[in-house]
């Protein structure tokens, strides 16, 4: 229990059962932003749930991840060779209330979005009913955070997908579908925090959706969006917003990103969610995880990367 301390403060459940296997990936052509070092198949069953819809990876290599089952799940990632090769020391837990209950799945525990904050206390953003909560360990109670102001407005499905905290403390924010009037294409966003927050707005890809956000370490952030179509299936793309124009920008302000992948063949192709990005040793790591929405025909992927900077 003690490589997971940072994270579990009571009682928990370790999972026995071994939680992923290596997936057999061909490499992405050399020369681009990101370079694969490989991928996982989690086990849902190991899980005892599905339904991972945000990510966070530290200079540890612990991964955490919440459900949007209203559960969350914290593992080493093992690597072997620079790749992974399995997660180890897994344990799981309910999200809980402010009161320490644990969080009916549905209305009340759709969690979606999940950061950190500098003194360890988690974040996490929930759809449907729209709101962030505050844990300081995630098998504690969750107190409830200012949100961003018009968030309500989000509809059921179109809520807090990406929240991050950025390196110079400020928090971004993105609702999924939350259009603005002004900004053709473009959904409602906000940088600052509580007390603090500053209305700016969001422009995915034409047919893509904000999915989630990461911070990195120069002060930019990584956004993944995801997009679906019933003849087309899933599809996503990976871009990053530079620091200059995190650090600019102003009320109203309309962010756009440089798209650094597409999760196109020769990458596995499925609903992919979550996304984070940490500085180990002299390289920078990215993770992506996939949402198996319960569903037979989808899995549970996580892949791993290195930023190629310079």
């Amino acid at each position: 229990m003690a490589p997971a301390a940072c994270v579990l403060g009571g009682p928990a459940t370790p999972a026995p059962l071994a939680p992923a296997r290596p997936l057999d990936i061909d490499p992405l052509p050399p020369g681009g932003p990101l370079t694969l070092l490989g991928g996982l198949e989690l086990d849902d069953e190991a899980l005892g749930f599905g339904g991972l819809s945000a990510l966070h990876l530290d200079a540890g290599l612990r991964l955490t991840a919440v459900s949007d089952l209203a559960f969350w799940m914290t593992a080493r990632l093992d690597l072997q060779g620079g790749r992974p090769v399995g997660l180890s020391d897994l344990w799981t837990g309910p999200l809980r209330d402010g009161g320490g209950r644990p969080l009916q799945r549905g209305y009340a525990g759709d969690a979606e979005s999940l950061a950190r904050l500098p003194d360890g206390t988690w974040l996490v953003g929930f759809e449907r009913w729209h709101r962030i909560r505050a844990y300081r360990r995630l098998d504690g109670p969750g107190l409830y955070v200012d949100p961003p102001p018009g968030l309500q407005r989000a509809s059921n499905n179109g809520g807090l997908e990406s929240l991050a905290v950025l390196a110079d403390g400020r928090w971004l924010a993105i609702a999924e579908t939350l259009p603005l009037e002004e900004g053709a294409g473009a959904t409602q966003a906000w940088l600052g925090g509580p007390g603090r927050w500053t209305g700016i707005g969001y422009r995915p890809a034409e047919g893509f959706y904000a999915a989630d956000a990461a911070p990195l370490p120069d002060g930019g952030a990584l956004v993944l969006e995801r997009s679906f179509s019933l003849f087309g299936g899933f599809g996503g793309r990976l871009v990053r917003l530079a620091a200059a124009d995190l650090h600019q920008a102003r009320p109203g302000a309309i962010l756009q990103g440089e798209e650094i992948l597409r999760i196109a063949a020769p990458l596995p192709v499925d609903n992919f969610e979550g996304v984070s990005a940490v500085r180990v040793g002299d390289r920078t790591l990215v993770a992506l995880v996939s949402d198996d929405n319960q569903n037979f025909l989808q899995r549970t992927l996580l892949l791993l990367f290195t930023l190629n900077e310079g």
